[in-house]
This record gives structure tokens, C-alpha cells and sequence, in this order.
């Protein structure tokens, strides 16, 4: 089996570290490390929904990314006023992500917004925020007390992962210098189910086989797989 250059197999995760209450002012808050690329993930909960919502009794979950200067090795310019298509590309999939496995309408008239914001980026930043911003999402609901019987407002634990292929090898887990050689990239965001909440890949200059495709799904399926149960064991099972 091809052995990367950090000593892992194709289908090995990188060492993965969660760390709660990293941020005291926060309802919630969780660092997690995939790696080298960290990412810090606060969660705020507001007694109000945007315009649209008002008066419906469903709340909104909602979540902002942003990438600090020094993240990376070439300093990173603030983004002030307005984001870029990345940086927008990116929260509007981890607010897609966590929304599809949350029934908002068990939330009452509240927005949950979810701050990720990248401490060091190795790649993976979106897809570490997914599985961050979900567990800091659990910690924050699981705070406040809701009148819902014995109805769940998140419907199930959820998962994302980066697949790819490098030198005709699909890999599981890319970091950057991995992410960058890639001719595939993909970020496949699951259930506990073994449902896809969401799939991006492309071809970098390339096409791929549908073969191919299937081995990157089934690695990926494994690596969600094992970040949920690394996600029970730092929360416990039970979902607010």
C-alpha cells in the first residue's frame, strides 16, 4: 500500500484532536485539529431569525468562515466589508451542512450562528469546520432547554472528509501539499446513516472513471465513519 509522505496509508485519517471550551465567552466552543490545520469553532445563539422567518416558529443555523493572516505560510489579507466567492463558497456549505441534519423547526424563533475561523490551514479547512462547528452546534443546544418531548432538534451525527487523487492514487484525508498535486478533489459531507449530505468534487484539469469515483466515496464513507465515532467519544451519544 503507497505510504505518504507523513508516514500515513492512502486511507488513514491524520491524527485528529478536539479540544471543548476553548473560548470561555462562547456558548460553545471547540478546537479542532485535523493535523496540522486547526480550526476554532464558536457557536452564538441569538433570541431572533432573519426577516423571513419571523412570526413562523422555525429558527435559522447559519455559519461564517474566515481564514486568519497567518494560517498560512504567505500572510493571508483580512477580508473587511465584504468576502470573496472562496471564502462565501465555503460558509455557505458548512451552514448547508449543519442545517441538513438539524430540524429547525424544533429550534423556536432562534439563529445559531457558527464561527469558524482557521488558526493554521493544512487542508481540509472546510471540512475540519464541518465536523467542528457541528460538535460546537451539539455543546450549544445541548445548553439551553427545549420544550420538545422526546423530539430531537439534531437528527444525526455528521461528518466531512476530503478525498482525492495524487499520482493515480486515490488518498484519503489531503493536506495541502497533497491538495495541491491532486487531479481529483472532492469534500463529502455524511450522516451517521451513511447518507451524503453533500458532495464537491472536480476534476483539477482531469476526468475521472466512475470507478474511480467509487473508491473515493468508499474512502470517504470510511473516514466519516471513524470521525463520528472519534465525535461520540469526545460528547457522549445522545443528541440535543
Amino acid at each position: 500500500m503507497t505510504i505518504r509522505s507523513d508516514g500515513r496509508a492512502v486511507d488513514s485519517l491524520r491524527k485528529i484532536n478536539i479540544i471543548e471550551n476553548y473560548i470561555s465567552s462562547s456558548e460553545s466552543s471547540i478546537l479542532i485539529e485535523f493535523g496540522h490545520t486547526r480550526v476554532l469553532c464558536n457557536t452564538t445563539v441569538d433570541l431572533k431569525v432573519p426577516i423571513w422567518l419571523k412570526g413562523k416558529g422555525s429558527g435559522w443555523v447559519t455559519a461564517e468562515y474566515s481564514l486568519l493572516p497567518r494560517s498560512t505560510p504567505q500572510r493571508v489579507r483580512r477580508e473587511r466589508g465584504s468576502v470573496s466567492g472562496r471564502t462565501q463558497e465555503i460558509q455557505r456549505l458548512i451552514g448547508r451542512a449543519l442545517r441538513g441534519v438539524c430540524d429547525l423547526s424544533l429550534l423556536g424563533e432562534r439563529t445559531v450562528t457558527i464561527d469558524c475561523d482557521v488558526i493554521e490551514a493544512d487542508g481540509g479547512t472546510r471540512t475540519a469546520s464541518v465536523v467542528g462547528g457541528f460538535l460546537s452546534l451539539v455543546k450549544a443546544l445541548r445548553a439551553i432547554k427545549f420544550k420538545n418531548g422526546d423530539k430531537s432538534i439534531i437528527k444525526s451525527w455528521l461528518s466531512a472528509i476530503s478525498v482525492g487523487v495524487v499520482n493515480d492514487t486515490p488518498m484519503l484525508d489531503l493536506c495541502y501539499t497533497e491538495d495541491v498535486a491532486a487531479s481529483v478533489d472532492m469534500n463529502v459531507v455524511m450522516n451517521d446513516k451513511n447518507e451524503f449530505v453533500e458532495v464537491q468534487g472536480t476534476g483539477e484539469e482531469a476526468t475521472y472513471s466512475r470507478e474511480t469515483l467509487n473508491r473515493l466515496l468508499d474512502l470517504a464513507e470510511t473516514g466519516c465513519g471513524q470521525i463520528i465515532d472519534i465525535q461520540k467519544e469526545c460528547l457522549g451519544d445522545s443528541l440535543p
